[in-house]
């Protein structure tokens, strides 16, 4: 009986371990989080889970309220009963959904209530680097924040502009 155990094993154990590689969906889950990025060599025809959240096609059509940098201030968070507003290069995004991202004290919050453009560029999270002028970013960086204004584009409503943010002419 020992032995036929011990065949089970070596019979399951590999066969295990190849379906959890080809098909991470059949892993147990420990938590509520969801699966890391898998890497990009086990498929490259196939698409990436991804942790971030998918595009969607329920946003509000665009809108052009004006926000002043000081007004932009008043939606850092700190409020409960405001929304949350992120702004980049001078379009602002209400982030609300994302409280646990962008609210007091979260990862992203050196971004909420402000146009933190140059922080985003640089990849950033100093409090020092999420300020509106992003005028000295390298043609890298200027690509990194460009692409944040396309993936929140995407994804969070637009409420408004920033009316008095830095004028930054296109390179």
């Amino acid at each position: 009986m020992l032995s036929l155990v011990k065949y089970l094993l070596l019979l399951v154990l590999p066969v295990s371990y190849l379906l959890r590689r080809r098909f991470p969906s059949l892993s147990f889950k420990f938590s509520d989080s969801e699966p890391v990025t898998a890497p990009a060599e086990e498929d490259p025809k196939k698409p990436l889970k991804s942790i971030m959240q998918a595009p969607r096609d329920d946003l509000a059509p665009p809108k052009d309220d004006p926000f002043t940098t000081e007004e932009l201030k008043q939606y850092d968070g700190s409020d409960p009963l405001k929304p949350v507003y992120v702004a980049i290069k001078g379009t602002v995004f209400d982030v609300s959904s994302k409280k646990d991202v962008y609210g007091p004290g979260r990862s992203y919050s050196v971004f909420s209530g402000k146009d933190g453009s140059r922080g985003l560029g640089m990849s950033s999270l100093k409090a020092e680097d999420a300020v509106a002028d992003y005028s000295t970013l390298d043609a890298k960086d200027m690509k990194v924040l460009d692409d944040w204004h396309a993936f929140f584009s995407k994804r969070y409503n637009i409420v408004g502009k920033v009316t008095d943010g830095p004028v930054i002419e296109a390179k």
